[in-house]
């Protein structure tokens, strides 16, 4: 790609994060996006590195009307030797393909999508911050643009890159949530879109959400649309149980994602030698291995979250209580592991860390300044 980099003045660039420990999650945004446009006739074409801003977009445009949207979540770390490490982007870059053709939306390829991300990253690389736990959280999307009030595909797409610099996803931090089972509503079936990331997965989730929160839990864990039977996914992360020693997490069927840490872990586990398996796994099993003191451990696992210990399951009115209510030491574990690996602290055996620096020389060289 030949990148146009029109640089924000400093005079008119935004305040850093003084405080790195009050972060939060998603409430600061860097200094610039990247946007490439498509067209059924031209192709992808157009991309820009500009000003983070406003889009203005016709009130007829198609994503507001039915949904044709997808997204990514990947973060870049600072190390301690003010080198930025990126976390296995290639598997972002694939799976936001992946979601793009199950919504009908024309693919990027992704050595250009990889080049936007990480040329993006460089010019606002003072935005990473430098505390052990936080990182820049970085959002890729695609939207339907073009104006037209009938149910199609959309002929014109935009594709952006946002970034922001994040702490802690959970108020809690690490430390263990408290998650409710839900079996009134269903996020989705097989044949839909649960296997993409598409804002409709997301806006089934919310009320849900809403009253999980109002009853004084964190997040809710999803079951089967069918039977209403089978564990599947947490709303912004993937689950894992550790039974009787055997790690085991719901298969993926098409109605949930295939998380990159979700991967990660199942790594980890089976090269520490802890049998790890991807099958169904009713919420049932897990109610009578509770009952049975064969549940050592829950957790969720995700970008936003890395490890999220489970202190808690609410099911049918019961309160299932995990561990005490404490950390459990294999998500203790995969934590420091995986937050060693990406911070440079620990070695990366499998080849997961992408330093930025090896990355931006060739992209930053066909990138036009203006």
């Amino acid at each position: 790609m030949n990148i146009t980099i029109q640089r924000v003045p400093e005079r008119e660039r935004k305040p850093k994060p003084q405080d790195e420990s009050k972060l939060g999650f998603g409430k600061v945004y860097s200094d610039h996006m990247f946007t490439m446009q498509w067209s059924s006739e031209r192709g992808w074409h157009n991309p820009v590195i500009g000003k983070y801003g406003p889009l203005q977009l016709d009130p007829a445009t198609l994503v507001f009307h039915y949904g044709q949207t997808i997204f990514e979540g990947l973060k870049a770390y600072r190390t301690q030797q003010g080198t930025v490490n990126l976390f296995r982007p290639d598997r972002n870059a694939a799976r936001f393909n992946l979601s793009a053709a199950r919504l009908d939306m024309p693919t990027i390829e992704p050595k250009d999508w990889l080049e936007a991300m990480y040329t993006l990253v460089d010019l606002d690389r003072d935005w990473v911050p430098r505390s052990y736990g936080t990182s820049l959280y970085i959002r890729p999307f695609m939207i339907a643009t073009e104006p037209y009030l009938g149910l199609k595909s959309s002929h014109q797409f935009l594709f952006l890159i946002i970034t922001g610099p994040v702490g802690a996803y959970y108020p809690e931090g690490f430390n263990p949530v408290r998650i409710q089972v839900c079996e009134r509503y269903s996020r989705a079936a097989a044949g839909g879109l649960g296997a993409a990331k598409t804002a409709a997965n997301y806006a089934a989730s919310l009320l849900a959400e809403k009253e999980a929160h109002q009853a004084g839990f964190t997040q809710v864990l999803w079951l089967d649309a069918a039977e209403r039977k089978y564990a599947e996914e947490v709303g912004s992360m993937n689950i894992f149980f550790k039974i009787k020693g055997t790690l085991i997490t719901p298969a993926l069927e098409g109605t949930s994602l295939a998380g990159v840490t979700r991967e990660s872990v199942i790594a980890l586990a089976r090269q520490w030698g802890i049998p790890a398996e991807e099958r169904r796994i009713s919420i049932d099993e897990v109610a009578a291995a509770h009952d049975k003191g064969e549940l050592d451990e829950v957790f969720g696992a995700g970008t936003a979250a890395v490890i999220s210990p489970v202190g808690l399951l609410n099911y049918q009115g019961r309160n299932l209580s995990i561990g005490n209510g404490k950390t459990g030491p294999l998500a203790q574990r995969l934590f420091d592991e995986l937050m060693g690996i990406q911070y440079g602290l620990k070695p990366d055996p499998f080849g997961w860390i992408v330093p930025l620096e090896k990355q931006v020389a060739k992209p930053m060289a066909a990138a036009r300044a203006v």
